[in-house]
């Protein structure tokens, strides 16, 4: 299964929508962050780890897993593109592509030196509109198709039968 590593902060720092919420309100610009990612593990089927720096902060590297995408926040005095570097070399083998998302050059040079494939925060948000679009369409497809029925019934009794389903009068 091919691996999303996200550096967490880079990807709302990149993101006009969650740059916005950070400056009044960080944990929601992480729980919108997080919510958009399982979408995205859900869709694509890949194993998504989003990781937080938490350099300066005092204590231990601590582990969550919110909407069924792993979270992160890296331990003391390591640094997320640190973390991220620790998990390619943990991850990355014949069976599995890891890809790194970030806009930070310096990363992504590192990130290509390890044998990982990066996607920019401005590819990965174009990507995630694609993916919200898919499915907006498969919505859409999904509630036009008519179920066929071995008896031809009419589309306005149908339409009752219908009704009498959904318990309506």
């Amino acid at each position: 299964m091919d691996v999303l590593l996200v550096d967490g902060y880079n990807i709302i720092g990149a993101w006009d929508e969650l740059n916005r919420l950070k400056d009044s309100d960080l944990e929601q610009a992480r729980s919108l962050l997080v919510e958009r990612m399982a979408e995205y593990k859900a869709y694509k089927g890949m194993r998504v780890i989003i990781i937080f720096d938490a350099y300066g902060v005092r204590g231990l590297e601590t582990k969550q897993k919110n909407y069924n995408v792993e979270v992160i926040y890296t331990k003391e005095n390591e640094t997320a593109d640190e973390c991220i570097e620790r998990l390619i070399k943990e991850f990355k083998n014949v069976r599995t592509q890891v890809y790194v998302a970030t806009s930070d050059y310096t990363e992504q040079r590192t990130i290509f030196a390890q044998g990982a494939l990066r996607k920019s925060a401005r590819e990965l948000h174009i990507e995630m509109e694609d993916i919200e679009g898919e499915i907006e369409e498969e919505l859409q497809d999904h509630q036009h198709t008519q179920h066929s029925t071995k008896i031809p019934i009419n589309k306005d009794v149908l339409e009752v039968f219908e009704k009498w389903r959904r318990g309506d009068k």
